[in-house]
């Protein structure tokens, strides 16, 4: 690295009268930059100077630039994140909301409804949940910031562009604006994508807080486990071919994030309800899933002649969907919701994978290629959600007015428009993507961009698999996850920008090139690229200075 020299005022020599102070011995290295002294964070210097000798004013102007870009960038993007929560006057709400808001009260466990979530809304109550929201928005800012600089794309300008598109073409402000588990299944993707195949690009600390956030968003939904656990797996059985590229210090971190995350949610379990178990209602869920593609109408009248089962009596009378089964006014009720149907929906989940496998192998691959189409923004989030309603006006009285006095609750929130944009760019992004990945494999070339994309798609093909196959196809379990591919398409755009602009910024014709320490008159703190430089030490014979 370069050595820093030291002002000598008393000793001037004709060598440093061009710049107006005198150095001590610089020595010949091979560094890119000398740094004189500047106020400009560390992504204001991430793109790199190139070749020696080279003084360029346009880049040195971008780079005092980004200075402002960083102030920039680290206040309007949270602002412009939550937007739809600003416009509405308060954070989004869905259907399961008021499940995860009940769990730090009632005191038991319901399926489907992780309380880990449910005690971090709790810790934002006081704020009217406004705390939530801007930890999610942080969030998102900052893995989105970490994962252009792991790439080399960290200039604030590229992220303020990106964050922009972003905003504008996707899900991602109206996920980071309500109050669910959505908005951590894509960024947790990003952080394992980081901690498993950058961590010698990050700090110790970045490392940790990555490793708790992991831990954390795996908590909050049993997909995003499901996801995360998948792509591990991936990875540890790819290691072989890959080698190096796939480091096995990030991999045992990126797969103890989901250990972490499991006990997590067990520890939690035990501290709200008393009982050291996992989170309840697969069965339900599956049951739900199989019950929509007439699975379950069938094995009842196949098996109802022989076993006696609460639903028998109710075969020719079972409603079309999953959602009206479990979630409408159903025999689900009259029979007792999970507490008294869970272990006979367990039964027939059982018995039925055995009995129809083909059907259900044809079923799961159906149900995965609709999720994957289903990706329209604000499902559920509308302004018929009583149950939400009612969880918050029987436990948090002091939300009702405000919660009231919402644009979502006097319906004036509507998708339409807005998914006439979204969902073209999330079906086009998951192309895009797989055109990435794929053109990455045939070319044999496993850069970053490559291996991001391979990540994403392969993130994107795991939730379709357990959220359609498990709950059937959503639009909800789409949209949080398809706004990463339209960010890796991003990143690939800025990557083949940043090369058109580093032939343009280093061209000859903007070159100033001087084998010597080259004068540069500004205004303010400034970084010169420097290469065999060398200052003539003091000497006591004016002729030899």
């Amino acid at each position: 690295m370069a050595q820093y020299g030291k002002p000598q005022p008393n000793t001037p020599g004709p060598a440093s009268r061009g710049i107006g102070r005198d150095f001590a011995e610089i020595k010949p290295c091979f560094c890119n930059y000398w740094r004189i002294s500047s106020p400009v964070w560390f992504w204001a210097w991430s793109a790199p100077i190139i070749g020696g000798n080279i003084i360029n004013t346009q880049s040195l102007g971008a780079r005092l630039t980004d200075a402002r870009s960083v102030w920039i960038a680290t206040i309007a993007i949270p602002l412009l994140l939550l937007a739809p929560a600003f416009w509405n006057g308060y954070p989004l709400l869905q259907w399961d909301t008021g499940g995860y808001l009940a769990r730090w009260y009632e005191g038991y466990l319901v399926p489907s409804r992780s309380t880990v979530f449910g005690i971090y809304l709790h810790v934002g109550e006081t704020s009217d949940f406004w705390l939530n929201l801007g930890i999610q928005t942080l969030a998102t800012l900052w893995i989105l910031q970490l994962t252009l600089r792991v790439l080399g794309l960290a200039r604030p300008v590229r992220l303020i562009a990106i964050s922009l598109a972003l905003i504008a073409t996707t899900a991602l402000p109206w996920l980071d604006s309500m109050l669910l588990t959505d908005i951590f299944a894509g960024l947790s993707v990003l952080a394992l994508f980081i901690l498993i195949l950058h961590g010698e690009r990050i700090s110790t600390l970045e490392k940790a807080v990555l490793f708790a956030f992991i831990a954390f968003s795996a908590a909050t939904h049993s997909a995003t486990l499901a996801v995360l656990l998948g792509l591990c797996c991936v990875g540890w059985m790819l290691r072989p071919w890959l080698g190096r590229r796939i480091p096995v210090a990030g991999l045992v971190q990126g797969s103890l994030t989901t250990v972490a995350g499991a006990a997590m949610l067990l520890a939690a379990n035990f501290a709200l309800s008393g009982q050291l178990a996992w989170t309840p209602g697969g069965y339900g869920v599956a049951f739900g899933r199989m019950l929509q593609d007439g699975i379950v109408a069938q094995y009842l009248r196949d098996h109802c002649a022989t076993e006696k089962l609460k639903l028998c009596p109710y075969r020719d009378e079972l409603p079309p969907t999953a959602d009206d089964f479990l979630w409408g006014h159903s025999m689900f009720n009259t029979l007792g919701r999970f507490k008294g149907l869970n272990d006979e929906m367990g039964y027939i989940v059982l018995r039925s994978l055995a009995k129809y496998p083909e059907w259900q192998a044809k079923a799961a691959l159906t149900a995965t290629a609709d999720q994957l189409m289903h990706v329209a923004t604000g499902e559920g989030t509308n302004g018929w959600i009583p149950h939400t309603y009612g969880i918050i006006e029987r436990y948090i009285p002091k939300q009702v007015a405000p919660m009231r006095a919402a644009r979502q609750q006097r319906w004036h929130l509507d998708f339409t428009a807005i998914n006439r944009i979204h969902v073209p760019v999330a079906l086009g992004s998951m192309l895009l993507v797989v055109i990435l990945f794929g053109r990455g494999l045939w070319q044999r070339r496993l850069d970053d961009l490559t291996l991001l994309a391979g990540t994403v798609t392969l993130a994107l093909l795991g939730n379709a698999f357990v959220c359609g196959v498990i709950s059937g196809p959503h639009d909800r379990y789409g949209a949080r996850m398809v706004w990463v591919a339209t960010f890796v398409v991003l990143i690939a755009a800025a990557r083949a920008f940043a090369r058109d602009e580093a032939d343009d910024l280093f061209s000859p014709r903007q070159e100033v090139d001087d084998p010597g320490l080259v004068d540069l008159v500004a205004d303010r703190p400034h970084v010169i690229a420097v290469r065999n430089v060398e200052h003539l030490r003091p000497r006591n014979d004016p002729a030899e200075r």
